[in-house]
């Protein structure tokens, strides 16, 4: 669906991505994940042809977007990071304008538009205005919106952003009901939970360039252990106690507020941590996730 080679975009003399390869597969779920400036956003306008690579090659549906970007764009659904609905329409007028965008007549539209608000969740508000939408029903529209030409590669930048969970868990469901009809899924997200539901394979960026590439358990082994125990002390104090636990785990991480000891049995660790008259004020032992994986290639520094 999507195949990249040395792919980089610049803007004048910064080089936002320097030279990338990305294969994304039909019918899977494929992540972008990475700091503020990672390219990420970059990379994502250059898939929907909407940006012109810097070089390097890029294929989306098998077509060169230099050379056919308004046939790539209609078989494209985007969903951006913000919501751009109208707010002077109503959730069903919003679809089926939209969907007069593609050239879909308005039979068709018509009832792919209800087809989407049934399947959303959103039929009881077709008439309303979206100015009196709550957030998570205007992201759900906005997805629905992406959708209404039938799409065969679906790209969403940060789609949960802002939501509560009630509503991110809503959309998770349907974003996974919609790669099980066959839809394949391009997304951003800084929720590393989020990477772990939806993502089949994802690719880790920082500073323009992939650092790490595979499912999120193929990550989770290959850059973390199976469990976390974390120790909280008095504030000042993990620097110095960090050497006392250091042979307790093969990796031990120093935070402002707590210590990290990467291991394979966190209670054990823990237990050990006690023997040693040790009194940490809080302790957890947790099994590692995506954010472990992300937060090591990526740093903890915080980025703009």
């Amino acid at each position: 669906m999507v195949v990249a080679r040395g792919l980089r975009k610049s803007f004048g003399s910064f080089e936002a991505v320097r030279g990338i390869d990305v294969e994304v597969r039909r019918g899977e779920a494929f992540g972008f994940l990475g700091p503020n400036g990672a390219g990420k956003s970059s990379t994502m306008r250059m898939v929907a042809a909407v940006s012109p690579p810097s070089g390097g090659e890029l294929r989306v549906l098998d077509l060169d977007p230099a050379q056919h970007g308004s046939a790539i764009r209609g078989r494209l659904g985007v969903c951006p990071q913000e919501d751009t609905l109208d707010t002077e329409l109503t959730v069903r007028e919003n679809l089926l304008i939209y969907g007069r965008y593609f050239g879909i007549p308005r039979r068709e539209v018509a009832r792919r538009a209800d087809e989407l608000l049934g399947f959303f969740q959103l039929g009881e508000k077709r008439d309303a205005k979206v100015e009196d939408l709550s957030g998570g029903m205007k992201r759900r529209l906005t997805i629905a919106r992406s959708l209404i030409n039938d799409p065969e590669l679906l790209l969403l930048d940060e789609p949960t952003t802002g939501l509560d969970p009630q509503a991110r868990h809503l959309l998770w469901d349907k974003l996974f009901r919609l790669k099980q009809q066959g839809v394949t899924l391009v997304l951003t997200t800084h929720y590393m939970d989020e990477a772990e539901q939806l993502c089949d394979r994802l690719v880790v960026m920082d500073g323009g360039l992939i650092v790490a590439e595979g499912s999120p358990l193929q990550l989770i082994r290959e850059h973390a252990t199976r469990e976390v125990a974390e120790l909280r002390f008095p504030v000042g104090e993990h620097t110095a106690l960090a050497d006392r636990v250091a042979d307790l785990a093969e990796r031990v991480e120093v935070l402002p507020d707590r210590l990290l000891l990467y291991t394979h049995d966190g209670e054990e660790a823990l237990a050990r941590v006690h023997e040693r008259g040790l009194a940490p004020v809080a302790v957890l032992s947790r099994r590692a996730t995506l954010e472990d994986v992300f937060l090591r290639l990526t740093g903890r520094t915080l980025v703009d």
